[in-house]
């Protein structure tokens, strides 16, 4: 890809996702959405392989019937209500459309299917694109019209996300697949408590893009995209293998890492809505994920490969080290500490 063509991308993509986040009239939302679909397809189908082009061609379909259902949802409330703004959707119908809409966009359960094949196809640095940025904008409207949203229907899609991030997650051996069920998963939890709490959402989808960011980081210097390659990563940079466990751990939820913290104010403000039934299920769903956290974390550091070689081990990597990581990880495994300043900010 040319610099031009990379600089035009990535400038819409921040276009697009900032006129999502600070608009309040419907058709500049959607269009906000539109952009960053057309930004974001360039940088998947990069690799100029055929499943790059498979996974882009399935993104934009599916994202162009995501944007059209909550273009009809916006339009559906206008005609009902004369109301173009995000935060006056008071028409019914429109509700089951735009939850409908947000759901595909973001690869909630049961729309979740695209989501780890389009991961699957690109590279590591567009799957961190497509786990975090392109996320921010349907999750900002999802906050904007959490007041008028359905309890029980994102109830019920926010459990079969997490069951289902989980579950499918066991028999993966590819990163970028587990990420991708990471990631609904992850999901799960923030919309399950977005109608009760819109500030401890966005703390917890904020908590998980930093973690993500870390681990997609990491895996990006090490070249890891299969198990059998991230079991041969600590022979080769013990210090980021050891970083990568740490930060693993923290996105299953374990303390005193920083992930614990959204897990335990979303089951504390669960229960103060007197939803403790759900609050169970999903804290015991939630171990089906801590499952494969554990086999990463088993694979990267415990685990060597069957030929140990020979060489002197490498305490620097190929690739040079992003700057990035070291900052993102001592955030993403030591903030629980900080937690009751990071309340009081929220």
């Amino acid at each position: 890809m040319s610099p031009s063509t990379k600089l035009i991308s990535t400038t819409s993509l921040l276009l697009g996702t900032t006129i999502t986040i600070t608009s309040n009239h419907w058709a500049m939302a959607w269009t906000g959405l539109e952009i960053n679909t057309l930004a974001i397809i360039p940088l998947i189908s990069k690799p100029h392989h055929p499943r790059a082009i498979e996974a882009a061609t399935k993104y934009f379909l599916v994202q162009a019937a995501a944007s059209t259902l909550l273009l009809f949802s916006s339009m559906l409330n206008a005609w009902s209500t004369g109301q173009w703004d995000i935060t006056q959707l008071t028409y019914p119908p429109s509700h089951l459309l735009l939850t409908t809409a947000i759901a595909i966009k973001l690869g909630l359960a049961p729309f979740h299917f695209w989501f780890p094949e389009v991961l699957q196809g690109t590279t590591l640095t567009t799957a961190l694109l497509l786990s975090t940025t392109m996320k921010l904008p349907p999750v900002t409207i999802l906050l904007l019209t959490s007041h008028s949203l359905n309890p029980t229907l994102l109830t019920t899609t926010s459990i079969l996300s997490i069951a289902l991030g989980g579950w499918m997650g066991l028999n993966q051996t590819q990163t970028r697949k587990i990420l991708a069920f990471s990631s609904i998963s992850h999901l799960g939890w923030m919309t399950i408590i977005i109608i009760y709490n819109p500030k401890l959402a966005l703390l917890a989808f904020y908590i998980y893009v930093l973690m993500t960011t870390s681990i997609f980081l990491t895996m990006n210097t090490n070249n890891t995209l299969k198990l059998s390659t991230l079991m041969s990563s600590w022979t080769k940079t013990p210090a980021l293998s050891t970083a990568l466990m740490l930060t693993l751990l923290s996105l299953a939820g374990l303390p005193p890492l920083t992930g614990f913290l959204p897990k335990w104010l979303i089951i504390q403000e669960l229960t103060k809505q007197e939803m403790t039934t759900t609050a169970t299920i999903i804290s015991m769903l939630s171990l089906l994920g801590l499952f494969f956290y554990l086999r990463l974390t088993y694979c990267s550091t415990i685990t060597l490969p069957p030929n140990p070689t020979n060489k002197m081990k490498q305490w620097s990597p190929k690739k040079p080290i992003n700057t990035l990581i070291p900052t993102l990880t001592s955030l993403s495994i030591s903030l629980l500490p900080l937690s009751p300043m990071i309340l009081t900010a929220t």
